[in-house]
């Protein structure tokens, strides 16, 4: 090659890689650095365990050689790849725990030698794991896993809707706080789907919403008389504002005239 070519060739090469990055490229792995760098949570799981809190950074695990670090994913979670930047001086080798359909998966890693580092990606059916890996002569991490986030979003969810479950329509309490005490007789076709009362008001809940023309009448039975008592109607439920002991529930007239009684206790 003549020599002003390899000279030019030389000086092309050199203006390339010394050449700087762009504003975008500087910025990415300036913050690509700040989430591999953060110090996020790290705690003691049970069993020894030191458990990160998936995704907030990338978590580093030590290992040391001579020694296994255990890294233990979601129980029911399929691996579908493990890459490994350095594969020749980081083995890793999958594991398996608990009983079938809910078994977890472990990833046993080693290095070869101390002072190095890579890094490992793991793909599953539920997430990406981006994961440093640092070797040490002696420090190691002899367990690690994972609290997911979404995992505990979820339970909150299910606790909110147990929660809400057992709150009883119209009375807006736990259904262990009611009297559910009532008998119901007669026929008619809005007939009560049950009532109960708090202590203070009574609510009697029809089997589907009721217009304000096709709602029965509520008469309280005291002393022998029938007397008419206000009452707010709140789609299905009828809330009355005391204690109810014998009522009946009137609709019509004549022969098309329906009627249910009500009376609390047995």
């Amino acid at each position: 090659m003549p020599l002003l070519v390899l000279a030019t060739t030389l000086c092309t090469l050199g203006s390339v890689s010394a050449q700087d990055m762009s504003a975008n490229e500087a910025k990415g792995t300036y913050l690509s650095g700040e989430w591999q760098e953060g110090r996020g949570v790290v705690t003691r799981g049970p069993d020894g365990k030191v458990v990160f809190l998936f995704g907030e950074v990338q978590p580093s695990v030590v290992c040391s050689p001579l020694q296994v670090c255990d890294i233990e994913l979601q129980a029911g979670e399929v691996v579908r790849d493990v890459l490994v930047g350095d594969s020749v001086r980081w083995k890793v080798d999958p594991a398996t725990s608990g009983a079938a359909g809910a078994q977890a998966v472990h990833l046993i890693v080693k290095p070869s030698e101390a002072g190095i580092e890579t890094s490992m990606v793991v793909t599953t059916s539920r997430r990406t794991y981006h994961v440093q890996l640092r070797s040490h002569p002696t420090e190691y991490m002899a367990r690690v896993g994972f609290e997911y986030p979404d995992d505990v979003a979820a339970k909150l969810d299910e606790i909110n809707a147990r929660m809400e479950a057992s709150v009883v329509d119209g009375a807006g309490v736990p259904a262990e706080n009611l009297d559910f005490g009532f008998r119901i007789e007669g026929a008619a076709r809005w007939k009560p789907s049950r009532i109960y009362t708090d202590g203070l008001k009574t609510y009697i809940q029809f089997p589907s919403a009721l217009a304000g023309g096709d709602a029965p009448v509520l008469f309280v039975i005291s002393g022998g008389e029938n007397r008419i008592v206000n009452y707010r109607l709140q789609n299905n439920m009828m809330v009355v504002d005391y204690l109810v002991d014998h009522a009946v529930l009137v609709s019509g007239v004549g022969r098309e005239q329906q009627k249910i009684t009500i009376r609390r206790g047995s």
